[in-house]
């Protein structure tokens, strides 16, 4: 089990899980921090240079849930882990990571009143920055981020998250709070599920639906980065274009009347960790309005919804799923079936 300790800079995050471990039996504290210091040391300058936040690196999200399950692993119990995250998205990545490799989450949030907030920040003293000028630029760093935080905190970050006030409690306070709420069973897991990731090339089935504009229906999913089609793995025995048709029943309650047309299958090399495989697009069809208006999403597998023109898309899908849509289109329109390698036409 994973309890996450998010809150904005200066909230009291670390001093917190410190004093948790000491509560929590076989607890250990997991602070991704340090991965971010080690990327220092692996990615060249220029790489770095383009990012303000090492939280930005896809490598960083990625080794925040390799690290943790590997920690894990070797001593088992219970990982603390201290750790700002105010992005939906970067939450969604990791903790659907954590998912897929079936580890529990308990998202807590400690949520200081904003003048006692800029007050810790004031007096903020790092042991780890002796030098003057950059512990006034990691204190302005803080204060940067107070909008930022302000703004989760009044969408999805209060919700998600089992709050806890501490503008008048300390830190080991703070922490009895947690542990109790820990035992207690008060603090839900984190209701973002995955299937277990792959061990082996797969073969996915996407589905294309189109509103009365001819614009195509695109989903943004919790567990993973990037906008996607209806659809997913198909099952061992399971032909894929049923596995399409239950996939877009499954995730935005459309049930289909026909079997969709197969537009393109496209082979996806493998690029570690990921496995590749085939992957299928198919033609749904046009929806009646009506029926486009009643879309519904099932929860925590997908965060949202919407009808887009192929240059909408463009901006939404990551590249290799943006290159199978363009083509899927072009076969749509050529009532034929194209073969792709790695996004591109061949034979």
């Amino acid at each position: 089990m994973i309890v996450w300790i998010n809150g904005t800079f200066s909230a009291g995050k670390t001093s917190t899980a410190r004093e948790l471990t000491g509560l929590l039996p076989d607890s250990t504290l997991y602070d991704p921090e340090v991965i971010g210091g080690v990327l220092k040391h692996l990615l060249p300058p220029k790489h770095l240079d383009e990012v303000t936040d090492y939280q930005d690196l896809p490598i960083w999200r990625r080794l925040v849930v390799d690290g943790a399950a590997a920690v894990l692993a070797e001593v088992g119990g219970t990982l603390v882990v201290p750790m700002t995250l105010l992005r939906q998205e970067y939450r969604d990545e990791i903790f659907g990571g954590l998912a897929a490799r079936r580890i529990e989450v308990r998202h807590f949030l400690l949520t200081p009143e904003e003048t006692i907030l800029r007050e810790r920040i004031a007096h903020r003293e790092d042991p780890d920055v002796p030098d003057a000028d950059r512990q006034l630029r990691v204190r302005q760093w803080a204060y940067d981020h107070i909008p930022a935080y302000r703004e989760a905190l009044g969408g999805w970050l209060r919700a998600d998250a089992h709050t806890v006030d501490n503008s008048a409690l300390s830190p080991r306070e703070t922490a009895e709070t947690i542990a109790a709420a820990v035992r207690g069973g008060t603090s839900g897991c984190c209701e973002i599920v995955q299937t277990p990731e792959p061990t082996g090339e797969t073969v996915a089935a996407g589905v294309l639906l189109f509103d009365d504009q001819d614009r195509v229906l695109l989903v943004d999913p919790t567990y993973k980065p990037g906008w996607e089609f209806p659809g997913g793995i198909v099952e061992p025995g399971e032909a894929p274009a049923r596995a399409g048709v239950r996939e877009v029943a499954e995730e935005v309650g459309i049930t289909l009347d026909r079997p969709p047309r197969l537009l393109v299958v496209d082979w996806e090399p493998p690029r570690p960790p990921a496995y590749g495989g085939l992957r299928m697009l198919f033609d749904g069809g046009r929806l009646p309005a009506e029926q486009a208006r009643a879309v519904r999403l099932p929860g925590p597998e997908l965060r949202a919804w919407r009808f887009v023109t192929e240059s909408e898309a463009a901006g939404l899908l990551p590249q290799n799923r943006f290159d199978r849509l363009r083509w899927a289109l072009r076969a749509r329109e050529r009532a034929t079936v194209l073969n792709l390698e790695a996004g591109v036409p061949v034979g």
